[in-house]
């Protein structure tokens, strides 16, 4: 008696050319435009249009060498919307979880859903692009294979491939056709395979993804580690990456920017980092968790080699674990203050928050006291500043550090330090006076 194995189907969902997609929704008159979406202070392409891409414009590449397309061709460059883009994702991941319960986001534009045991899966997934599109505005594409990274490369077929309407299913190819499709497929295109491992897999005469699967297994762990291996191994159909349904918290929580105008003044760096201390403790929050060390870091612009050159970094455990946004604002004033020195053009700036566990626990300190009775109104306090920003947007309520150096900006004092965002589209979802109405 022969027994059948079980093929899981997992897709993933992808969404096209997301950033530029999310302002073209609002944007209708955008369709046939080349349109771009440029990063922190409007610097490097971060999505591109299809058109965009057919002028050669490549991803990462900084703008000003594309500018002259801008003329020539009638590019259009926006800077970053993250405020519109997190929450036209959060709207498409929602849309996702009611096809499957089992459900993993990515990232902003990718989730993985297993829709093994589903009848009909392929009108389901056209059911999927079709239902996201509808209630979003957003085109998507739906790969489907036994395993993640499969499920990738078919995803990318979707996308390169008219014939394919959006969705193909790897899973539904005979073994020829399989081995067809990934002999014609780069190496490079494999998940977690880039630019470095293609070259030193060519030196093993690896150049595509079909290649990659008979390779010598004892060989390429042997040169590559044990994560190519498990690579190879989903290429050959046999799952070795789990679905992540909830996600752990962060270890790590890191908060920095680079500066829209370099800063000489000790001030605005210590405004700076007092908002970067306030995202970073909304996250711990968020999680429910607190920190046991801080880390603050500065640095001069290392592209300016006419300037001088200085990149301090000070970590200091902190007496209690804590996510109290008031209280780590004072030690990262205190190391602002420490590291400064004048002189030097700052170009950037950042928060590190380590040792991080729940709430739950703690660890306090053996010659300190522990406060409580202060502790829990702190942790009401900052509950309070949590659910007034998410309610109102982002910066309603601020620590008093927090952007009083930017307020000496409207009498013509000080250096601006936000980041440069000079295209940038309306909050059209998250901001009611920025709400498109006919």
């Amino acid at each position: 008696m022969k027994i059948q194995r079980h093929i899981p189907q997992l897709a993933l969902v992808d969404c096209n050319n997301f950033y530029v997609s999310c302002e073209r929704v609002f944007r209708p008159d955008l369709i046939n435009t080349p349109v771009v979406a440029l990063s922190n202070n409007d610097g490097c392409v971060i999505s591109r249009s299809n058109e965009a891409k057919a002028l050669g414009i490549k991803m990462g590449q900084p703008w000003f060498e594309a500018k002259e397309l801008e003329r020539e061709h009638g590019v259009l460059a926006l800077s970053s919307n993250y405020a519109l883009y997190a929450d036209m994702s959060n709207r498409v991941m929602s849309i996702l979880s009611q096809f499957t319960p089992t459900q993993e986001v990515y990232s902003i534009d990718e989730s993985f859903l297993d829709l093994s045991g589903i009848n009909n899966l392929r009108s389901v997934s056209y059911k999927i692009k079709e239902t996201v599109g509808k209630w979003t505005g957003i085109p998507v594409c739906v790969g489907i294979g036994p395993t993640k990274t499969l499920a990738k490369l078919a995803n990318q077929v979707a996308k390169k491939h008219p014939r394919s309407k959006g969705v193909f299913n790897f899973n539904s190819l005979s073994e020829e056709q399989k081995k067809g499709l990934l002999s014609k497929i780069e190496v490079s295109q494999v998940w977690g395979v880039g630019r470095r491992l293609t070259s030193r897999l060519a030196q093993y005469n690896i150049y595509s993804v079909q290649d990659l699967k008979l390779a010598d297994t004892p060989t390429l762990r042997a040169e590559f580690g044990v994560v190519m291996e498990k690579t190879q191994r989903e290429l050959r159909e046999l799952p070795c990456i789990d679905m992540t349904l909830i996600e752990p918290p962060k270890k790590q929580i890191v908060c920095s920017r680079s500066f829209g105008e370099m800063i000489t003044d000790v001030n605005a760096l210590k405004d700076a980092v007092s908002l970067f201390v306030s995202n970073a403790c909304q996250k711990l929050r968020a999680q429910k968790s607190h920190a046991s060390i801080i880390q603050v870091f500065l640095c001069t612009n290392r592209f300016r080699a006419e300037l001088a050159q200085y990149n301090p970094c000070i970590s200091v455990p902190l007496p209690q674990p804590t996510n109290d946004t008031v209280h780590v604002n004072r030690w990262a004033d205190f190391l602002v203050e420490k590291m400064f020195k004048p002189g030097y053009s700052y170009k950037k700036a950042g928060v590190m928050l380590s040792e991080i566990t729940p709430t739950t626990h703690r660890q306090m300190d053996m010659w300190e006291q522990p406060q409580e009775h202060e502790h829990a109104s702190n942790a009401k306090l900052m509950d309070a500043l949590d659910q007034l920003n998410n309610r109102y947007g982002r910066g309603t309520v601020t620590v008093s550090t927090q952007g009083t150096y930017l307020d000496r900006l409207d009498a013509g004092v000080g250096q601006n330090w936000k980041m440069k965002q000079t295209r940038k589209s309306p909050n059209y979802t998250t901001n009611w006076n920025d709400v498109p109405y006919a």
